[in-house]
């Protein structure tokens, strides 16, 4: 489904990307794993066209996304929540929700029905405006709002940093009913015990270069590497 190869992208003269690799097929969990500072939300920018790589390829489904559009690259199938949420805080709940909603598909998944069904408290405060959430409601709505894109692959940009542990518990549920439901996940998270219950394979970037990829059995067997590479 995607494939990112060589991907190179940099900040005026500072390089942070240098020949990224990474691929998710349909169905899969995948996690981008790695210190803060080492490229994850780089590579998630430069898949998304919000930062512009120099050098190397990202296809998805077989077409060439480098050069287009943030926009467009989002009409093509992919749904982002990003670090910080970024919701609109001066709508309403059911507002956020259908801003940008997408029925692109003859038999769409997410509706208003579907995510709230995912999320039952937003049926109750569906008029309640974004400004007064909690940050764990607005991460909630976040993943909500992507969803009602109707992305085939929905990428997560550290979906749980910062909240309370009820929350993130709530999100990685929510999580783990997307993968039975066949989404597909590109995840930045630095839990390593729930991502590697939740997702297939695994990457960790260092200084902007791939140092490590597995299987979660791979990751199980070399938990302690990979927790070093980490950096929890």
């Amino acid at each position: 489904m995607l494939r990112v190869e060589g991907l190179q992208t940099s900040y005026g003269r500072s390089q942070v990307l240098f020949g990224v690799d990474l691929a998710i097929a349909e169905g899969e969990v995948v996690t981008l794993l790695g210190r803060n500072g080492m490229g994850k939300t780089t590579t998630v920018r430069s898949i998304m066209g919000m930062t512009k790589p120099h050098a190397g390829s990202v296809t998805f489904s077989g077409r060439e996304l480098r050069g287009l559009a943030p926009h467009r690259i989002a009409r093509c199938g992919l749904g982002l929540v990003p670090e910080g949420r970024g919701i609109f805080i001066n709508l309403s709940v059911r507002e956020n929700l259908t801003a940008t909603a997408r029925q692109h598909r003859s038999a769409a998944r997410w509706t208003l029905e579907t995510v709230t069904a995912l999320f039952p408290w937003m049926l109750e405060r569906r008029s309640q405006l974004g400004v007064s959430l909690s940050g764990g409601e607005q991460q909630m709505l976040a993943i909500g709002r992507a969803l009602m894109t109707n992305p085939q692959l929905l990428i997560l940009d550290e979906a749980t940093e910062g909240l309370a542990p009820v929350i993130r518990q709530s999100i990685w549920k929510v999580l783990a009913t997307l993968k039975e439901s066949g989404q597909s996940i590109l995840l930045i998270d630095k839990n390593l015990k729930e991502v590697v219950r939740l997702a297939d394979r695994h990457y960790v970037i260092e200084r902007g270069r791939v140092t490590w990829n597995g299987s979660s059995a791979e990751l199980r067997a070399n938990y302690a590497h990979v927790r070093t590479l980490v950096g929890v």
